[in-house]
């Protein structure tokens, strides 16, 4: 168990890990490494900063490529969702089965949900995120595939710039840049 910080194309990002797989992704922050280090220090008060394991390093690699272009969907990282409610971990299933390159909207979740009316809970959800890019929260758009709300780092325009590197066409249309 431990958390490490790495390089990717958008900043300083880290992770924390145990024997379940990942406890939490950071995207980076907006004050650079030392603010992201500290976030994973305030986020996982038991952890310790440590080289990643053999799991951490290839959930590492597998980010990375994402925020490379790499057409990944990452959904063979495992991820810890102890203290995850039961909703959460229906909207991140959800939200994982999203392609690189493609977005939905949050009443698109809702509606799969079962309640057009979740969209807003949805929208709680993915700003509530622990693991960001792997639940892909960034290719969930506002109602008119507006950019909506992003809670990492850089805010709306960090989330713009994830999807400009998988050049994501919402539902289809053309690209968004």
């Amino acid at each position: 168990m431990g958390f490490a910080l790495f390089d990717t194309a958008i900043g300083k990002c880290a992770l924390a890990w145990g024997p379940q797989g990942l406890a939490g992704v950071q995207l980076p922050a907006d004050d650079g490494e030392q603010a992201t280090r500290a976030c994973m220090r305030q986020r996982f008060t038991q952890l310790q900063e440590a080289p990643p394991d053999e799991m951490a390093q290839q959930a590492i690699a597998a980010i990375q490529g994402l925020l490379q272009g790499v057409r990944d969907d990452l959904s063979h990282i495992a991820l810890d969702m102890r203290g995850v409610s039961a909703f959460h971990q229906r909207v991140y299933a959800i939200a994982r089965r999203i392609p690189p390159g493609q977005t939905r909207t949050y009443g698109d979740i809702a509606q799969e949900l079962g309640d057009k009316g979740l969209s807003r809970a949805v929208g709680q959800a993915m700003g509530h995120n622990p693991f960001a890019p792997v639940v892909p929260c960034h290719r969930v758009l506002a109602a008119g595939n507006k950019p909506g709300g992003f809670s990492a780092g850089g805010g709306a325009l960090t989330k713009l710039r994830m999807l400009a590197i998988e050049d994501a066409r919402p539902n289809g249309m053309a690209s968004l840049f």
